[in-house]
């Protein structure tokens, strides 16, 4: 009986631990989703959706230099941080190329919502950082495959 209690409490502190991992990283997998996940994004339409999503420089209301926009589900971005992806420095690195939007603001230190925006359509590899196996920070497109 008595052991029966030490692994039911065991159990139960690991239940929580995974609980609470899961809950810390759900707000910047979020932000991740909110910022660089649109799969029908297009280059005519950055001013719109970065305004929209109230994406701005971390903190403040300055406008981003820039941002980019995986056209892609959840559900293919997801993977890179398993099996989809490999090791970039201390980064993940898909393994295949997606189509993405970069979007290059205009007018250098413009203030949300004077934000304007160039977008340009690439499909190159993507760099992202992980956490719980989860995307949390776009990091960079790779613009040659073989790297």
């Amino acid at each position: 009986m008595e052991t029966m209690k030490i692994s039911f409490a065991c159990l139960l502190v690991l239940c929580t631990t995974v609980i609470c991992q899961d809950e810390s990283i759900r707000p910047r997998y979020q932000k991740f989703i909110s910022q660089h996940i649109n799969a029908g994004m297009s280059a005519t339409r950055c001013n719109a959706v970065i305004h929209e999503r109230g994406i701005t420089k971390t903190n403040s209301n300055e406008c981003k230099e820039t941002n980019t926009f995986i056209r892609a589900t959840t559900n293919l971005v997801k993977p890179i941080c398993s099996q989809a992806g490999e090791p970039y420095g201390t980064m993940r690195k898909s393994l295949k190329p997606f189509d993405i939007v970069v979007c290059t603001l205009k007018n250098q230190g413009a203030r949300r919502p004077h934000c304007d925006y160039k977008g340009q359509s690439r499909t190159r590899k993507i760099a992202i950082n992980c956490g719980q196996g989860f995307p949390v920070h776009f990091e960079r497109d790779i613009v040659h495959f073989n790297d």
